[in-house]
Formats: C-alpha cells, sequence, structure tokens
C-alpha cells in the first residue's frame, strides 16, 4: 500500500477566506493612505501647506477624481473591516456569563479570607440578615511605626 499524499493545507476555508481579506485590507488601507497624502491641504492649520504655483496637482479635476477615489477607498475598507469581523466569529461557540459552570475561583492569598468577611453566603446574604458583621481585626505591625500626634 502506498501511504496517502500529505496535504499541505492545514487551514479551513474560513481562515483562507480570511487571510485574503486581510490581504486586500492591507492593500486598501496603503492606497487609502497615499491618496489621503496626495491631496492638497486647505492651509488652514500651521500656514503650510500647498502654494499658489500651478503644477501637477493645481487643478480642481484633479481633486474631485482624488476625492472620490478616497470616498470609494474608506467604503472598501470599511466592508473589509466588517467582513473580517464577521468571519472572525464563524468558528467562535456561543458562551453564556450566566451559566456559572466550572469550579468558584481560589482566594488571592493562600489563607485569606473570602471576600464575604469569612461567614458564609456572601455579602448579599450578610445584609438581608440584618446583623451587621465585624470587621476583620487589624493586622499586627511588621516594622518600625511612625509616631503620631496626639
Amino acid at each position: 500500500m502506498r501511504p496517502a499524499p500529505l496535504d499541505w493545507r492545514t487551514d479551513t476555508d474560513f481562515d483562507r477566506m480570511q487571510h485574503v481579506v486581510i490581504v486586500i485590507h492591507l492593500m486598501l488601507v496603503l492606497a487609502l493612505i497615499g491618496v489621503v497624502l496626495l491631496q492638497r491641504s486647505e492651509g488652514g492649520g500651521l500656514g503650510i501647506g500647498g502654494g499658489g504655483g500651478g503644477g501637477f496637482m493645481s487643478s480642481r479635476g484633479t481633486a474631485n477624481v482624488l476625492t472620490r477615489a478616497t470616498a470609494i477607498l474608506a467604503a472598501l475598507f470599511f466592508v473589509t473591516s466588517l467582513l473580517l469581523s464577521i468571519l472572525a466569529g464563524v468558528n467562535r461557540a456561543p458562551t453564556s456569563i450566566l451559566g456559572g459552570q466550572g469550579e468558584p475561583a481560589a482566594p488571592s492569598a493562600p489563607g485569606a479570607p473570602p471576600l464575604g468577611g469569612g461567614q458564609g453566603g456572601g455579602l448579599l446574604n450578610q445584609l438581608q440578615g440584618g446583623e451587621p458583621a465585624a470587621p476583620p481585626a487589624p493586622a499586627a505591625p511588621s516594622g518600625p511605626q511612625v509616631p503620631q500626634s496626639r
């Protein structure tokens, strides 16, 4: 028996499609940056920007073409962004924060009392019980203390 040929394609169809859309998205980003940088500045900011001399970018028709190209590229950028977010969530399994599955979290420090003060039931049950819980005793100082004025 001859062994089956190795399949070099291990990604799923969605992963491959996501890679193609990412490449298209990055090309759109670069084109959008280039078109925005080609546009003539209105000269409002710091007194810099397009001078009065004639040249390649001085005609009104070129400005209209660049404005339309910017709008088209921005719309395509928006569409590819939405498509990437949809593709990212295709294989994700839905989860619930209300399910309460799994083990409760371990205390942050070994031997530290739980947040409810050590009594069972938690803070809400203590508040509903009517009796205020006694505050925990302050810990003994571990080093030299600053003198306090009286």
